[in-house]
């Protein structure tokens, strides 16, 4: 899978040059279920495969692509692995939150020396394609960052992987790129980690929300978004704040045992052909009344949209000063109520929609209050 470096970033500007995000691995119990789920409901094509019929002996992997979306879906064959570990403790969740680079070892020496925690020093994995350099830092929880440079590489995903032998036929939703991740993390910590990206990767601070911007009645919490230079990997972190009851992100430690990965934002260019696509297949969202849209173009402004079409699938809108975004939060896609995604269509809009954070707060709770978690 050989990807363009679309990197154009002097090198003494930024000592991190970021091309996007590589891929985003999991770790899940059944990672063959897990990839059949991610097909046919959100229509994933698997690209690749790893596992015992490819030589790999202690795990399975299913990679799966839509647009320049990548997701890994990996499962362990030994009860006592690293994986299996990983899923008794947190749940199916994110491991490895994979940065594409035109230089891993660089990538990784420049981070080391400003004080980012080993996970992997650079790597070299070669097969008949070719060769890529992986390299890998800790952030928080138990997540990774690797490095992944593949500008060598023409194999169907990286070494190790091979075109699967038997696909099933699917049907794209229209999803296009990561558009950021969400990182929950414990009370105190956000300002930790925002220095940390910071200080370590270059990453320079774009927002701030604090408990009067995203609260209700009942619970709070405080976030700030980091992004990198170009722009192309954004990174909001969250930590609870005081409230009456308990709060989504508590929520999400709990039973997350820990600081992860909170939701990934994926963009799609039509969000109403996206999300009635979604809801055809048995994709939950998140429910916001209709007492939301009653003024909602005097809130926002003309937009393009019919408003009838954004009522009827529940998708909300907030405007800044470069536009208008629309978006929409599915339920957990796990059992325990921690991984969700949300879907995002920008029209020129650069924010995070903070104009719509009190209704999809209140949202949140609502399904906190069924699970008996509020």
């Amino acid at each position: 899978m050989k990807r363009e470096s679309l990197s154009t970033l002097d090198p003494q500007v930024d000592f991190l040059p970021l091309n996007g995000t590589d891929h985003i691995e999991f770790f899940v119990g059944n990672a063959k279920q897990s990839a059949y789920y991610y097909q046919m409901a959100w229509g994933y094509e698997l690209i690749a495969y790893a596992g015992p019929e490819t030589g790999v002996r202690d795990k399975a992997s299913y990679v799966l692509k839509q647009g320049k979306i990548v997701l890994i879906l990996t499962t362990a064959m030994e009860s006592d692995s690293e994986i299996a570990e990983h899923v008794k403790l947190h749940g199916d969740g994110v491991k490895y939150l994979s940065l594409w680079v035109d230089d891993a070892t660089k990538s990784y020496e420049e981070t080391i020396k400003r004080g980012a925690k080993s996970f992997m020093e650079p790597t070299r994995f070669e097969d008949e394609n070719g060769y890529v350099i992986i390299s890998a830092i800790h952030t928080y929880g138990e997540t990774i960052h690797k490095f992944v440079e593949r500008s060598n590489y023409n194999g169907p995903f990286l070494p190790g992987y091979e075109t699967p032998s038997h696909k099933i036929e699917t049907t794209p939703v229209g999803l296009k790129h990561i558009d950021h991740c969400v990182g929950n993390v414990e009370l105190g910590r956000m300002n930790e980690w925002v220095k940390f990206y910071e200080d370590v990767l270059g990453f320079k601070l774009l927002l701030t929300f604090d408990d009067e911007d995203i609260s209700t009645e009942y619970s709070a919490l405080m976030s700030k978004v980091v992004s990198n230079g170009n722009g192309y990997v954004k990174f909001p972190i969250n930590e609870p704040a005081d409230g009456k009851k308990k709060s989504q992100i508590e929520e999400y430690l709990d039973f997350y045992k820990g600081a992860g990965v909170q939701h990934i934002a994926v963009a799609t260019d039509n969000i109403l052909h996206t999300i009635g696509e979604l809801r055809k297949r048995g994709i939950e969202f998140l429910y916001v009344p209709d007492t939301y849209y009653d003024d909602l173009l005097e809130r926002v402004g003309e937009i393009k949209e019919d408003l009838e079409e954004l009522k009827k699938y529940n998708i909300l809108v907030d405007r800044d000063d470069e536009g208008y975004l629309l978006q929409i939060f599915t339920k957990p896609v796990e059992d325990r109520p921690t991984l969700f995604f949300e879907i995002i269509q920008r029209r020129g809009a650069q924010s995070f929609g903070k104009g719509n954070f009190k209704a999809l707060f209140e949202s949140i709770e609502r399904e906190q209050e069924r699970r008996g978690n509020l």
